[in-house]
Order: structure tokens, then C-alpha cells, then sequence
């Protein structure tokens, strides 16, 4: 009798585990997944004081995104002193170039998380294959990645951005934060990754 309530039990914690946190949501055919694309950030010449805590580490600084002539956004982070950290930028199309990252920093997987959280913010999806489902009153633009899924969650009528998601086949492991718009950019943007700690916090910084 024990043997048979432990397997039970085993069995419905795989089940759980197995189990996507997605999969309430209801496809809405009708709906148009192009909404989203009003909350694309207008960054210009744009300064954010950061906070990046990785596992024990923290840094702090500026990040400036500034818009090109060649309408190209230009990343950069460096301490309060001047030191820079990295470098990037990603063309109007999204396309990824890193023009600088500090060796200690300049590891694939390091470069490759980075961008893509950045992307994330941008908010300049491939919608070609996405599609609209919702759940629990708010409405999800699902755009399909390599490994999962990337989700971009409103208010029922897409008039408030609430969170984006970047999750595997089955949960989210990175969630962003961007809030209170102000003249088409976010005061403040929080990006947490949800299996290990590594968190950006970013707030506004008034241009005197």
C-alpha cells in the first residue's frame, strides 16, 4: 500500500513538473498579434541608471541607448567614472552587433543572454508566425523562438503592456518589465531571470 501511494505521488509530481504554465490559454483567431508593436520603446539619446546583480556580483553605472541616423540603437553601459562595459547595437531589422564587452564579460553565453534580453526590451518581434491567445483577461501575443516561446502580455484590449516572457517549452525563464510610459519610453525596465539571479534594473535619468 505505501509502494502504491509513493508512485502516485511520484507520478503526480512528474505530471506537474511535465506541465506547461501556457496551457489554459485559448487561441483568439480573430485577433491581430501587430498591436503590440505601439509599445516599441522611442528611444532617442535615452540614459538609464542600472543596476546588474549576477550570482554574487553587482554592478552599477549608466546605460545610454541612443537612436543612429541609420535608425540602428546603440547600447552602451559603463560605470559612473567613464569605464565602459559593453558596447552594443541592433539595427532596424534587430540584427545583433557587438562592437565591445570587457574580457571578463566576453564569454558566448554571457554575449548571447545579454542580447537577448536587450531585444526583449526593444519590442521588434518576428510576428510572421505569431498569434494571439488569452487568459484570465489579458491577452498574450505568442511569437515562437527557437526553444519555446516568447510572450507578449497585455490588458484584454491591448492597451497596456503588463509584462514580456521569454519562456522554454513549458515556463517562463526570463520576465521584462517596462512601465510608466512617458512620451513613448519606459521610466523604469526590469529584466529577471527566473532560474538563476541574474537581474538588470534600470531607471530614467532626467537630462538637466
Amino acid at each position: 500500500m505505501r509502494y502504491f501511494l509513493l508512485s502516485s505521488m511520484l507520478a503526480a509530481m512528474v505530471a506537474t513538473g511535465c506541465r506547461s504554465v501556457y496551457k489554459g490559454l485559448q487561441t483568439d483567431a480573430a485577433a491581430q498579434p501587430e498591436c503590440i508593436r505601439q509599445f516599441a520603446p522611442q528611444f532617442t539619446n535615452t540614459l538609464y541608471s542600472a543596476q546588474v546583480d549576477v550570482t554574487k556580483h553587482h554592478l552599477s553605472g549608466l546605460v545610454l541607448l541612443k537612436l543612429m541616423p541609420d535608425s540602428a540603437i546603440r547600447l552602451v553601459f559603463a560605470n559612473e567614472m567613464g569605464f565602459k562595459f559593453f558596447d552594443f547595437e541592433y539595427d532596424k531589422d534587430g540584427n545583433f552587433t557587438k562592437h565591445f564587452i570587457i574580457p571578463k564579460m566576453d564569454k558566448k553565453p554571457v554575449v548571447k543572454t545579454l542580447s537577448q534580453d536587450f531585444a526583449l526590451v526593444l519590442l521588434h518581434p518576428d510576428l510572421r508566425k505569431a498569434h494571439v491567445a488569452r487568459e484570465n483577461g489579458e491577452r498574450f501575443v505568442v511569437a515562437p523562438t527557437e526553444k519555446g516561446n516568447n510572450y507578449y502580455i497585455t490588458d484584454s484590449a491591448c492597451t497596456e503592456l503588463r509584462r514580456i516572457e521569454k519562456s522554454s517549452r513549458r515556463k517562463p525563464v526570463v520576465r521584462v518589465e517596462l512601465r510608466h510610459y512617458q512620451n513613448g519610453i519606459p521610466d523604469s525596465i526590469l529584466i529577471k531571470h527566473l532560474n538563476f539571479k541574474f537581474n538588470i534594473s534600470l531607471q530614467r535619468v532626467e537630462k538637466k
